[in-house]
């Protein structure tokens, strides 16, 4: 079968929810990926930052591989014997109290909503369904009705309303706004760190430590989702560890599966995940067996500090060699540590030409918000795969440029 072939029966059989570019992956090995003709590319990517630390990293593929010979699934009606080992390390790792394993991004948030309204109630005093849960503008955490409630992307929210109350969104990057915002009645903050979907969106200096400030002041919680930012991306096990600041509560996914399966966490105070009680909140692969495994390794290959360190050290070189390219074809560099939003000139137009461009020479981007493309390769990129990467990029923009 060629790659034609594939595409139609995605296009005859598949929803139609995702626009792929016109590649069709065979295998996958490192920073690179290659289809079903034997073609490689470069992988810049990274499945949204899912695959961190590569396609099939040895360590991760072994701890699987050992895993699935044992168990699998016993469901959380009993224990095995992963599961607090997993949420121990992990802890640790993230110097937190308590985990609630997930197994998608999405539910970890919908969890840590819950865990916030919950907590207000129960230990703040907030009136029965009086509590609000404070968003920035631009965010993306997931796809769920209550999620996308609170989404200010016209996509994401066209024909799925009503949409679920108790949410109230503000100017990401603006203080002001967001103490404005606070009432009484506020159980949490909700943020992304660097907003990713949104083009990998850095706040303003400082803005995260008044965050913080304001949280404490008002008795509200503090929830991070580093579910793209977290375990590594940034240069730090949370992309918030660069502001000094810390969160009530922190989501993780993505990353935390290895790119191997879908594990994600809620990971925070215990005092405040200790609200949870039997039957108040559940999920019957969350905190499996083979995922704590998988998530065990992930915990692993972070605790020496050497992905966090290849992660500074490639994404400084990464940002410098982008940086070459502003005024010719692209406007602004944003991001930090192996993670750039590219923010295309007027003259170059839209994203998508240039990522299917540079898809047929080999590198492999996507464009998001129309004009800009994400760059966030797997840690182990080599600063002369990041050369190639960016000597490609440059070199499709001076044609388009003429």
């Amino acid at each position: 079968m060629t790659a034609a072939d594939f595409i139609e029966l995605d296009d005859a059989w598949c929803a139609h929810n995702y626009h792929p570019l016109p590649v069709v992956i065979a295998h996958a090995e490192g920073a690179w990926m290659t289809d079903v003709h034997g073609t490689r590319y470069l992988d810049m990517l990274a499945g949204y930052s899912a695959l961190n630390f590569g396609h099939r990293h040895p360590d991760l593929v072994a701890a699987a591989v050992e895993q699935l010979g044992r168990v699998t699934l016993t469901s959380r009606a009993f224990h095995h014997d992963q599961l607090g080992l997993f949420c121990e390390e992990l802890a640790d790792l993230t110097g937190t109290e308590m985990v609630l394993p997930a197994n998608s991004g999405a539910e970890a948030v919908e969890a840590a909503i819950k865990v916030a309204r919950k907590w207000a109630y129960r230990i703040k005093g907030v009136p029965e369904n009086q509590a609000q849960i404070v968003t920035a503008g631009g965010n993306f955490h997931g796809r769920t009705i209550s999620i996308v409630s609170f989404s200010d992307d016209p996509v994401a929210v066209a024909d799925y309303g009503p949409f679920t109350p108790g949410f109230v969104n503000v100017k990401y990057g603006d203080a002001e706004a967001l103490a404005a915002a606070l009432t009484p009645d506020t159980a949490a903050v909700l943020l992304e760190p660097i907003q990713g979907e949104a083009g990998v969106v850095v706040p303003p200096a400082g803005y995260l430590r008044e965050v913080r400030r304001l949280c404490d002041e008002h008795g509200v919680l503090l929830i991070a989702d580093e579910i793209q930012s977290g375990l590594g991306r940034t240069g730090e096990v949370l992309a918030l560890d660069h502001e000094g600041v810390r969160a009530d509560l922190y989501t993780l996914g993505k990353a935390l599966g290895g790119g191997i399966l879908p594990v994600s966490a809620v990971v925070g105070r215990r005092d405040v995940l200790g609200v949870l009680t039997p039957g108040s909140h559940g999920s019957t692969f969350g905190g499996n067996p083979l995922a704590c495994a998988v998530g065990r390794a992930v915990v692993a290959l972070l605790r020496t500090g050497g992905m966090q360190r290849r992660a500074t050290e490639v994404g400084a070189h990464l940002h410098a060699r982008l940086g070459e390219l502003v005024g010719r074809g692209v406007a602004e560099v944003r991001g930090r540590g192996l993670w750039a939003g590219v923010e295309l000139a007027p003259e170059i137009g839209e994203g998508r030409p240039v990522s299917e461009e540079l898809a047929r020479r080999g590198v492999l981007v996507k464009e998001t918000h129309d004009t800009t493309l994400r760059f966030a390769p797997p840690i182990v990129v080599t600063t002369d795969e990041i050369d190639s990467a960016v000597d490609t990029l440059a070199a499709v923009l001076a044609e388009i440029r003429g």
